[in-house]
């Protein structure tokens, strides 16, 4: 028994921390949603209400009883799943989220692939052409990472695409004016287009999503490019890589090991900036009217809904530690030396 769990420890330990760190950041959003200055009771009434109903309101808040009463009452719910009701639209949270989070994942699902897929093209063409014109472009740009927020970004594509240029449709939803959304099968839109025969909805779709996810690969993209240009110098510069070229080996085997070698660093990124993308959804669906979580994230904090503000951090906390997990776990099955009781690390 003792040698499996050692063979098996270097994930056994990482899946049973997840539930206490879930544990420990619901603690933490409980007293920072209460933390939150003012009246929650008089911002969500409007400081309209009749004092018989202030308390009435008071608990459909998880406001009712002293602090230790609704932290008793809150892990009791959370235990069995329970995030409570909107107060704007009266569904349960989870319904909510059931409805909008597919569309958020969608979303920034597409955004981190094509952002892969740029930044691993660019990095390679740094590595192999590093005097071409465009090599050194991406170059430059890549020393920005950072630098450009992806609200800047929006607000600049929509300028200039939308406004000035009229190349994209107008940022006021998913579909075109007029054109009926087509029937919920998996609650993510792209894909129920396409399940329910409506290409036409699939082209509007893909088009109206076409400004957002731009910002996000633009915005991203430089942080990748300069972290996979650091990685594959490192690899370029390695023993390994020396002794390959040094033995004759092919131009192809040479290229695939360096990139072997320096994916764990990305993979690790890509988790990062996964996370990073599903809470800077939060901006960007409001900024082009999409309607996901963040739209929802932004309503809830506009009316003081705190169910369903609470519910939008536990959420996206849950799906982020989950990411970091399934990260840490890839990184670990690709370089075994990085696993628990390892004393050699990979570069």
């Amino acid at each position: 028994m003792k040698r499996w769990f050692a063979r098996r420890r270097w994930w056994l330990l990482r899946v049973a921390a997840l539930p206490v760190h879930l544990a420990v950041f619901a603690l933490v959003v409980f007293f920072l949603v209460r933390a939150i200055p003012g009246d929650p009771v008089l911002t969500v009434t409007g400081g309209q209400i009749d004092p018989s109903r202030y308390e009435e309101v008071r608990t459909a808040l998880g406001l009712g009883g002293t602090i230790w009463d609704q932290l008793g009452r809150y892990a009791a719910n959370l235990a069995r799943l329970d995030l409570g009701s909107s107060l704007l639209s009266g569904r349960t949270v989870l319904e909510e989220f059931a409805s909008r989070l597919p569309a958020t994942l969608e979303l920034v699902t597409i955004s981190l692939v094509l952002t892969l897929l740029v930044s691993t093209a660019l990095g390679l063409l740094v590595l192999l052409r590093p005097r071409n014109v465009v090599s050194r472009v991406v170059s430059a740009y890549s020393r920005t990472a950072g630098g450009v927020p992806d609200f800047c970004l929006g607000v600049l594509f929509i300028f200039v695409f939308y406004a000035s240029l009229q190349w994209a449709p107008a940022p006021l939803g998913r579909l075109d004016p007029g054109m009926t959304a087509p029937p919920a099968v998996t609650g993510f839109p792209l894909v129920d287009a396409l399940a329910g025969g409506r290409p036409d909805a699939f082209v509007s779709m893909l088009a109206h999503l076409t400004l957002p996810v731009l910002v996000l690969v633009v915005a991203q993209s430089a942080i990748f490019v300069r972290l996979l240009a650091a990685a594959l110098t490192d690899a370029l510069d390695s023993q390994p890589t020396r002794f390959m070229i040094a033995s004759g080996a092919g131009r192809r085997a040479v290229v695939w090991s360096i990139l072997r070698r320096a994916l764990p660093p990305m993979v690790t990124m890509a988790g990062v900036i996964y996370g990073y993308m599903l809470g800077g959804a939060v901006v960007l669906e409001s900024l082009f009217g999409l309607g996901g979580i963040g739209q929802y994230a932004v309503d809830a904090v506009n009316s003081a809904d705190l169910p369903a503000l609470q519910g939008f951090l536990l959420v996206i906390a849950a799906l982020t530690l989950v990411v970091f997990l399934v990260v840490d776990l890839v990184v670990m099955i690709l370089d075994p030396r990085r696993r628990s009781g390892r004393t050699e690390v990979s570069a």
